[in-house]
C-alpha cells in the first residue's frame, strides 16, 4: 500500500475498499437529494483480504481502509484533502511549530463504553513506535522528537515526544518543524489505541472482529481473521453518530475485474473498479466515475550497477524514446494519463496561486517523446562512456498488465541504436527484494502518496534513500530537499519553491524515468451519495455516504 510502495502495484487493482494507492482530484459519487432509502446498506469489494485491525501493524490498502473506518483519529479527510476535527477539537502549534497541544472531545468512547483519552494516543503511538512491534509505517512518526533513537534501541518508547496533559489534552514534540504534520493525523498508524484491550488479547489483538477496540464511526462484524466477507456496522458509541447515515457496510473480496462488473450488473455490488477493457467498451456508462492523481508509475536506472547508465545522455536518451502518452491512451485504456513529472498531478497546488505542482515544476524534456533526438543523445552518450552496445535486463512483476507494459517499454527502447532489452518478470516479493538491494538494471516502480504533499514522493530519490534503488545522487537535488526541511519548514512560499527547484533538477538530471499516472475508474451506484475520495493518504471516505430513494 502507500508509503512503503516501492514496485509496480497496478493501478488497475486498486479496489473499492483500496484506499491508499488510489488517484485523482478529489470527488463525491453525486450530489444528495435528501430523500433517503428506508435501508442503508451499501455493497462493496476489496480486491484482498483483511490482515489485521491492528493500527499499528496495519500496513496493507485493505487493512489501513478498514481501520480508518472503525477508528477516530485527530482529524479525517474531506473533500480536495480538507482536513476535519476528528477527536481534536482545538489545536495549538507553538515554539516555531515544534509544540502541538491537541484539545480532545470528551464525548467519544470505545465501543465497550470507557472513554478515549489522550492516554490512549501516547499508549499507541509508542507501541507503534516500539521497534519489538515492528510496525512498517512507524516511519511516518519520524518527525516526532527521539523517533529515531526510539526506533534504534537508544532511547525506551516513553521517551518518544507524546504525552497526556490531563485525561483530555495531548501534547506532541517534534525534532523539527515537518510542515505537513497535521495531514499525517489522519493517517490510522497515529489514531488511538485501548491498552486494556490489547494487553487482554495478547498476540490474538486485531486478528478479528471480536478481538478488537473500536472508537470510529463503524464497528467490524464477521470477521475471523481469514473471513472473505465481512461487514462494518454503524457504532452506537461513536461521538457524531447523528451524522452517519448508513447502518451497514457489506464487504466481499472480489479479486478479478470481470467478476466484479457481473455482481455490479446483477446489483449485488454497488460499485466496482473496472480493467482497461472494460472502461474502453463502458466509456459512455453515466455510472463511470474517473479517479486520477497521487500515484506515479516509474523506472529505475541503476547508475551504480550499469555504466553507461551514469551518463546523462544516456538516461535522457531512454526517457525520450518512450511514448507515454502512447501508453497511456493505447496500452493501458483505463483513463490513465501520462505524467507531467515525478511528482504526481492533483496532489497539490502552489500556496499562492493555487496553481498544480505537477504544472508548476514541469520540464517537458523530462516526459516527452522525441525518438530522433533520443538516437542522437543515445549515441553521443554511449561513445562518451566507452560502450558499445548496451544490453539491460528490465525487470518487473509478474503481472499480466504489468508485463504488457514492460514489454511496451522494452519494444520502444529497442528503436535505439546498439540497445537490447531483456524482460525479467518476477513475483512481486521476490521483484521487490531485487530492487531493494540493486539486483537489477532497469526496474519498474510506483509510489502512492501517503500525504498530499511533494515531499512525500520528492524524498525517495535523496541519496541514500532506501527507495532510491538506482542510485540517483545529486547535491544541487538534495540540497534543495535539505532547505525545504529545514531553514524553510514554516515558510510556505519559499518551501513550495524548494520543491519546484528539487523536481526540476530530478527531471533536468532524469534522475527516474515517470512513465504513467494511473487511474481508478469504477462504477457508482447513483443512489449512493456522499463518497469522498482524496488523491493522497486515506483515499475512500464512507463515512458520509447514504442510500437515496
Amino acid at each position: 500500500m502507500r508509503g512503503k510502495h516501492i514496485g509496480i502495484m497496478l493501478g488497475l487493482a486498486l479496489v473499492v475498499a483500496g484506499g491508499l494507492a488510489a488517484c485523482g482530484k478529489s470527488s463525491t459519487t453525486s450530489q444528495s437529494t435528501g430523500q433517503l432509502a428506508a435501508k442503508q446498506t451499501v455493497k462493496l469489494s476489496a480486491k484482498s483480504e483483511v490482515t489485521t485491525l491492528d493500527v499499528s501493524k496495519a500496513a496493507d490498502s485493505t487493512s489501513l481502509t478498514m481501520l480508518y473506518h472503525t477508528q477516530e483519529g485527530l482529524y479525517r479527510l474531506g473533500k480536495n484533502e480538507k482536513l476535519i476535527n476528528a477527536l481534536a477539537t482545538k489545536t495549538t502549534v507553538t515554539n516555531g511549530g515544534k509544540r502541538y497541544v491537541f484539545d480532545l472531545r470528551k464525548t467519544n468512547h470505545w465501543n465497550d463504553g470507557k472513554p478515549v483519552t489522550a492516554h490512549d494516543f501516547v499508549y499507541s503511538w509508542q507501541r507503534t513506535a516500539n521497534p519489538k512491534t515492528a510496525s512498517e509505517y512507524a516511519y511516518l512518526m519520524a518527525g516526532v522528537k527521539n523517533f529515531s533513537q526510539v526506533q534504534s534501541g537508544k532511547l525506551a518508547p516513553s521517551q518518544l515526544g507524546v504525552k497526556a496533559l490531563g485525561d483530555y489534552r495531548l501534547e506532541v514534540t517534534l525534532s523539527k518543524p515537518v510542515a505537513y504534520f497535521k495531514l499525517l493525523l489522519a493517517f490510522p498508524t497515529f489514531f488511538p489505541q485501548e491498552k486494556s484491550v490489547v494487553v487482554k488479547q495478547g498476540s490474538d489483538y486485531g486478528h478479528s472482529s471480536t478481538k478488537t477496540a473500536y472508537d470510529g464511526p463503524f464497528v467490524m462484524k464477521k470477521w475471523t481473521g481469514t473471513s472473505q466477507n465481512w461487514t462494518l456496522a454503524k457504532n452506537p458509541k461513536f461521538w457524531d453518530k447523528k451524522q452517519i447515515k448508513l447502518q451497514t457496510l457489506n464487504f466481499q473480496v472480489v479479486a478479478d475485474p470481470s467478476t466484479g462488473l457481473s455482481l455490479y450488473q446483477k446489483k449485488s455490488l454497488d460499485a466496482t473498479t473496472l480493467d482497461g477493457t472494460q472502461v474502453a467498451n463502458l466509456k459512455n456508462n453515466p455510472d463511470l466515475k474517473t479517479y486520477v492523481g497521487g500515484t506515479t508509475y516509474y523506472m529505475q536506472m541503476n547508475q551504480k550497477r550499469v555504466k553507461a547508465l551514469k551518463n546523462l545522455q544516456v538516461r535522457q536518451a531512454l526517457s525520450l524514446a518512450i511514448n507515454k502518452k502512447q501508453l497511456a491512451s493505447h496500452v493501458l485504456r483505463d483513463g490513465s494519463k501520462a505524467p507531467l513529472g515525478f511528482v504526481s498531478q492533483n496532489l497539490t497546488q502552489n500556496p499562492q496561486t493555487k496553481a498544480d505542482f505537477a504544472k508548476d515544476a514541469y520540464v517537458k524534456d523530462g516526459v516527452a517523446y522525441d525518438l530522433p533526438k533520443a538516437k542522437k543523445l543515445m549515441a553521443a552518450g554511449l561513445k562518451a562512456s566507452g560502450t558499445k552496445q548496451l544490453d539491460l535486463t528490465l525487470m518487473c512483476d509478474d503481472l499480466a498488465v504489468t508485463k504488457t507494459v514492460a514489454q511496451y517499454i522494452q519494444a520502444e527502447l529497442e528503436k535505439l541504436p546498439n540497445v537490447k532489452v531483456t524482460l525479467n518478470a518476477l513475483p512481486y516479493k521476490t521483484r521487490l527484494s531485487r530492487s531493494n538491494s540493486g539486483n537489477f538494471d532497469l526496474v519498474l516502480s510506483s509510489w502512492g502518496a501517503d500525504f498530499a504533499d511533494p515531499i512525500n514522493f520528492l524524498s525517495l530519490m535523496s541519496t541514500g534513500n532506501t527507495n532510491n534503488n538506482g542510485g540517483f545522487s545529486d547535491a544541487q537535488y538534495d540540497a534543495a530537499i535539505k532547505r525545504s526541511e529545514n531553514q524553510d519548514a514554516n515558510r510556505p512560499t519559499a518551501r513550495y519553491q524548494d520543491l519546484v527547484t528539487a523536481e526540476k533538477r530530478l527531471m533536468t538530471q532524469q534522475g527516474v524515468i515517470p512513465l504513467y499516472q494511473p487511474a481508478t475508474v469504477e462504477l457508482w451506484n447513483s443512489k449512493v451519495t456522499g463518497y469522498v475520495w482524496n488523491p493522497a493518504g486515506m483515499s475512500r471516505g464512507y463515512q458520509w455516504m447514504a442510500v437515496e430513494k
